[in-house]
Parts: structure tokens; sequence; C-alpha cells
């Protein structure tokens, strides 16, 4: 899928999750409830991460081309010492190891690692980060025609102010982890969602996703899951955009309103 429909299924994903957390009388503080949205919306552009064209190569001007470029190149040999007789021959990286479970659990937590022991910083910085992402996904035509600077600048004084809301008392900094030195730890929780949100929609498409990677399917190590090929469809067709964009946005409502004990 294209980047804006990723960003709304990850939103909408983490709404989702809230909703259940309030079925089963757990209700998350509106910040977390905000935060982990915006968070896994942002996560859910990441694992392009591996493709020079996404939108995440974009956001952050050089300093992400070149870890796109890295990234590629990593995933690429990865692919290459690992694959299977069956699976086939492939001249880079995308939709291999940043499209799997592994990676998605082991960026979730290495941001949960970083957020313990960097303190403030490194949640300022994975807010950052997530936040820029966001926009670039939530807000794409705007951030389109803005100078990066400015939504650069955007992704900061929300970090900020959003990091200063959850420091206060009940306002879920220590939420799901409430032991003492266990501040945002959650913050790896919205991010492994994000990524296998991402992954689940790229299944949809022609291509399929390995999301399984490194558990053999048959005679593949990378064997692209997906539905039957008649119900696939193209990345930016008018599937994605007539009819799972829409439901996205519709699924997010419903699941922030349950989220709030709104209905």
């Amino acid at each position: 899928m294209m980047g804006p429909a990723h960003s709304l299924s990850g939103a909408a994903a983490w709404l989702g999750v809230g909703a259940a957390a309030a079925a089963a009388g757990h209700t998350m503080p509106w910040p977390v409830l905000v935060v982990g949205a915006l968070i896994c919306a942002g996560a859910a552009l990441a694992p392009d991460l591996d493709h020079k064209s996404a939108t995440i190569s974009r956001a952050f001007g050089p300093i992400s081309k070149t870890l796109c470029e890295i990234v590629d190149k990593l995933s690429f040999a990865v692919y290459k010492a690992t694959k299977s007789k069956a699976d086939p021959r492939r001249t880079g990286g995308h939709r291999t190891l940043t499209h799997t479970w592994l990676w998605a659990v082991l960026v979730g937590a290495g941001c949960s690692a970083a957020a313990i022991f960097g303190g403030r910083w490194a949640v300022l910085g994975i807010l950052f980060v997530h936040l820029v992402l966001a926009v670039e996904g939530l807000l794409w035509r705007a951030a389109r025609v803005s100078s990066d600077i400015l939504v650069w600048l955007l992704g900061a004084t929300s970090a900020w102010i959003l990091a200063g809301v959850l420091d206060q008392p009940g306002n879920g900094a220590n939420w799901l982890f409430d032991a003492p030195g266990q501040e945002y730890l959650w913050l790896g929780l919205p991010i492994v969602l994000g990524a296998l949100v991402h992954d689940i929609g790229d299944a949809l498409t022609v291509s399929g996703c390995p999301i399984l990677w490194p558990i053999p399917i048959g005679r593949k190590r990378w064997y692209p899951i997906g539905p039957p090929k008649a119900m696939r469809f193209r990345a930016g067709s008018w599937v994605e955009m007539k009819v799972l964009m829409p439901a996205f946005m519709v699924l997010g409502g419903v699941g922030a309103a349950a989220a709030l004990n709104f209905i």
C-alpha cells in the first residue's frame, strides 16, 4: 500500500486497541490513546526503510536517504544469505527483512529499551521521529508542499508538548508498566503494531509480504503471505484509495469513540 493508507491503518489499529482496552475495563488515558495512535501511524511507514522512493526516505532529508540505502543493502544481503532454492532471485532488499514480524519486534523492543535507559531525550527522539512520519503519512498533501524544516519543527514541538502532557500524574507515562523506572516502556507497543499493520497491508497487494520469515512455509523461506490472488490489488489502486482509506477513517473514529467510552 501507499504511505497515507499505511498511516491511516496504523492509527486505526491503535485506536482499536484502545477500544479493546476500554471494553476490558482498562481504559487508556487519553494522552496514551492520542500519542499511541500518532506513533503507530508513523511506525506504519517505517518498514519501507528498505525502499529509496518511499515516504520515509524523504522524511529526514539526506539522513533518511542514506539510511534507506544502507537498510536496502542489509536486507538484500540477509535475503541472499538465507533464501532457499525455491525463493526467487532478487535485485534488491525491498519487502524482505524489514517486512517481517521479527524486525517489528526487534525495533519495538529497541525503542522500549531506549526509552528506559536513554531517559527523556531518548523518549523525545522516539516521539519526534514518529510524529514527523505521522505528519508525512496522515497530512501527506500538506507535507508535500511544505518545507521539510516546517515538518520537522511541527514534529519537534509536538513531541515536546506531548511528552510534557504524558509526564503529568495519571496521564500515562507509566501506562501498563507501572513499576519504578518503567515509564514509557509501552512506547514499543505502537511501534510493533504499526510495523505489523504495514506488513498486513502489503500482504493484501499483488506481491504479498514475507511476514513470517524466518519460519519456512513449504519449500520457501521468504514465502509471500497474502489472500488468494483474485482478492489482491495493486498499491495505489482505486481499492486502496476509495475503499480501504475511507474504511480506516471510519474504523478509527469508531475505535476512538469506544476507547473514550463515548459509545
